[in-house]
């Protein structure tokens, strides 16, 4: 390890010890503030002190004790909860915004009461990010009597309520809400043009759970409102048809990770001839060689039962951190009409875009931001470099005793297979659990099938029968219990030895606790810490174990093979492979890959905040014209409302255009990022005078009626119908980051481009 590297750690490490101490010495003094005694009433008249104080200026740090010692008193007494000493540490950290890494089992939803009821005192309210929206309910419901006995407020957003409802749900003094539908409602509140179909408030403080998965894997997913989408014509059949005569080497190449896919110089002239469209690289066909790009992508680096399945005749994606469906996810406009042309379905048009923002973006919103999950300290350099969040490893209530054993490592994909099977067979005799994660739906079905021949009945866990989910994992962990699953099981789940059942998890224990088997390495450590958390919980015992192979997709995409000594290449043996080389290998390629993701999510930043810091300067003037502080008439405000709305959306418009093409310029010697903001920065600046000149124009026809029903004449109103959706960005850097063009390419580019107009060549 790098000397420096190596010095930092353990600054680092010293340094959250430190705090650890001091938090230590914190809990002595809240254990001190006895409350026992205290009847409700005088309980519920110390809340009140506290909040008028918060509302009075007195700083939250010096409420904190007495606040946190009231929290663990009504735990107790409405719940019977009686917090641990680090879930009291953990409460503090959050406070004091840092992003704490809590074991699975742990208590993070406890932990979260303390900090916030104590940033509820204000009276500015506080939101707590859930991973999905039964988490939102179920927290909400759980905690509420806590939060109630004290004289606050409590409240969940749901997807499917109504504007009067989510408005209550908001303006509560604790809202647990997903930060999808909390992002999606701020969008709607962007594009309301009156001030009472607007929900939210302004942000204060936000606890993030599962913040790893928000902050990095989420990071860059924009949220978008658009026009409800409708059917368009399937000109991607056209598009398709061609990239499926394209041939690997011989038309196309990846990149070196198999990231993106480009077209050589014979590809590029077959494709010219199948379309007949003369020189690909002309500027009258960029929009045809995006579609090609697109169709091309689609056809060799998107998966079926990998990165999306056909359900009910439509696309739907699959999240590749949680195995998930993404529900309402849509690829960017050009690659979605590829893939449902790739498959022979009617494409959607995803409909003009009104509004959009990513969640980091999002995030950035709120003046105080902390976070808790089970996985964080290997990403600890990417927090603190994006959201100067500190992470921060709370130590676990009881010892962690789950074994964790170094990976097994075979030749080839048969020899892993057969060695998984037995392992999983010799395991399920004992009747010990097994939690098996796969890669994808595909091997997951493939799985269970040879289990199912080798006389091993098990669960099936995945995209297709996520209906089932908490049925299946409440069963995980009981006797005999042998669950087939993707990522789905690898974050937000609880899995209890014996289901449950005290008896049952007395035998499950004495067998060894729950086994976990990974049948392959992630690029990121985090997603196979994830899947391990889910043994070993709360001082549990349990294992976990790797089964990978030389033929697996990471380590063929990334090189690994390269560093197998002379001796194991192009061998193929039943048993594993010894040599400690691998093992560091596979490590350090997890690490670059890590670097990798975190540098394009920078790269792709560049192009996002730009668009972002123009979205905040136009909402803060809307937002003024909205409450009424310019001082405009009724019609005025209309007016201005509606055409600032309509000429961001156009400007969203361009910016997408400009993004999908703005690689190009790479070849002229010009920086991409520079170019972009350059020729959107432009374009903003001339939106004011378009907007005064067509709001002076409506207003002469509206002659300064303030009639609503005129309004509606001319069409000055909100979109009749919209839809929300996050866009799957990961397949942006395809385009933004493309330097996957060769020297080769490019010169031939230039050859073919100079000379075809002069000898008139069809082919080079």
């Amino acid at each position: 390890m790098n000397v420096a590297v190596k010095l930092i750690r353990e600054f680092k490490d010293h340094d959250n010890r430190q705090k650890l101490r001091g938090y230590r010495a914190k809990v002595d003094l809240i254990r001190s503030r006895n409350l026992t005694d205290w009847d409700d009433h005088q309980l519920k008249l110390e809340s009140l002190r506290l909040k008028k104080e918060a509302k009075s200026g007195v700083s939250l740090d010096e409420l904190l004790v007495d606040a946190y010692a009231l929290v663990c008193e009504a735990a107790k007494r409405t719940l019977g909860l009686h917090p641990y000493d680090v879930q009291i540490m953990a409460a503090i950290a959050l406070h004091e915004s840092f992003l704490i890494e809590q074991h699975t089992g742990e208590g993070k939803t406890l932990s979260a009461v303390m900090p916030a009821y104590l940033n509820a005192l204000t009276g500015e309210g506080v939101h707590v990010l859930t991973f999905n929206d039964y988490l939102a309910k179920r927290d909400a419901q759980w905690m509420g009597p806590i939060y109630r006995f004290l004289g606050l407020t409590i409240n969940s957003v749901q997807a499917d309520m109504s504007l009067s409802e989510k408005r209550e749900a908001y303006g509560a003094d604790i809202t647990y809400v997903t930060a999808k539908e909390a992002g999606f409602d701020y969008l709607r509140d962007t594009i309301a043009l009156d001030e009472e179909d607007t929900v939210h408030r302004h942000f204060h403080y936000v606890i993030v759970d599962e913040a790893d998965s928000l902050l990095l894997d989420e990071a860059r997913v924009p949220l978008v409102i658009a026009g409800k989408p409708e059917s368009m014509s399937n000109e991607g059949v056209r598009y398709a048809d061609v990239a499926r005569q394209l041939v690997q080497d011989e038309h196309y190449h990846f990149d070196e990770f198999k990231r993106n896919v480009y077209l050589n110089e014979e590809g590029s002239a077959l494709a010219e001839s199948l379309l007949g469209c003369g020189n690909l690289y002309d500027s009258y066909n960029s929009h045809l060689l995006s579609s090609l790009n697109c169709a091309l992508q689609a056809e060799s680096l998107l998966k079926k039962d990998v990165d999306y399945i056909i359900r009910e005749g439509k696309i739907e994606l699959i999240d590749e951190y949680t195995g998930r469906v993404a529900r309402n996810r849509h690829l960017p406009e050009g690659l979605q009409v590829a893939l449902a042309a790739k498959e022979g379905l009617q494409p959607l048009a995803g409909g003009k875009i009104l509004a959009t923002i990513t969640f980091q973006h999002l995030l950035s919103l709120y003046p105080k931001i902390c976070g808790m999950t089970a996985t964080a300290h290997v990403s600890a350099m990417e927090f603190e470099e994006i959201y100067a969040l500190q992470v921060l490893q709370i130590p676990p209530n009881r010892p962690n005793i789950r074994i964790d054993h170094p990976h097994r490592i075979y030749t080839h994909r048969e020899a892993k297979h057969k060695a998984l099977v037995q392992e999983i067979l010799s395991n399920h005799r004992t009747g010990r659990p097994i939690l098996i994660g796969t890669s994808s739906v595909e091997e997951s079905d493939k799985l269970a099938e040879s289990l199912a021949n080798a006389g091993v009945p098990s669960q099936v866990l995945n995209a297709k029968n996520d209906a089932k989910e908490a049925e299946i994992i409440a069963k995980a962990g009981e006797i005999g219990s042998v669950t087939v699953s993707t990522n789905m099981a690898g974050r937000g789940i609880d899995i209890r030895l014996g289901g449950g059942d005290p008896q049952q998890a007395e035998v499950v224990a004495k067998l060894g606790g729950l086994f976990v088997i990974g049948t392959h390495v992630h690029q990121s450590v985090r997603i196979d810490n994830q899947l391990r958390g889910r043994s070993g919980r709360q001082g549990d015992p349990g294992e976990s174990v790797f089964f990978i192979c030389l033929e697996d997709e990471l380590i063929q995409q990334f090189g690994i093979d390269k560093a197998i000594p002379p001796m194991y290449r192009g061998l193929k043996q039943d048993e594993t492979l010894g040599e400690s080389v691998l093992y560091n290998k596979i490590e350090h390629i997890q690490r670059v890959i890590m670097g990798q993701n975190f540098h394009i999510r920078q790269e792709l930043n560049r192009y996002s905040d730009m668009v972002e810091e123009q979205r905040r300067i136009q909402y803060e003037e809307r937002l003024g014209i909205l409450k009424g502080e310019p001082a405009m008439s009724p019609s005025e405000q209309r007016v201005r409302l509606y055409y600032m709305d309509k000429f961001w959306a156009d400007h969203l418009a361009y910016v997408s255009y400009i993004r999908e093409s703005i690689h190009l310029t790479s070849l002229t010697n010009l920086n991409p990022i520079d170019e972009f903001h350059a020729q959107i920065i432009q374009a903003f600046e001339q939106m004011p005078a378009k907007i005064m000149s067509e709001s002076a124009k409506m207003l002469l026809k509206l002659g300064g009626s303030n009639d609503p029903a005129e309004w509606e004449k001319f069409g000055l109103r909100s979109p009749v119908s919209t839809w929300t959706y996050t866009m799957n960005d990961q397949y942006m850097d395809y385009l933004q980051n493309r330097n996957s063009w060769t020297a080769g390419t490019i010169i031939a580019y230039w050859i073919r481009k100079m000379f075809k107009p002069v000898f008139s060549w069809e082919k080079f």
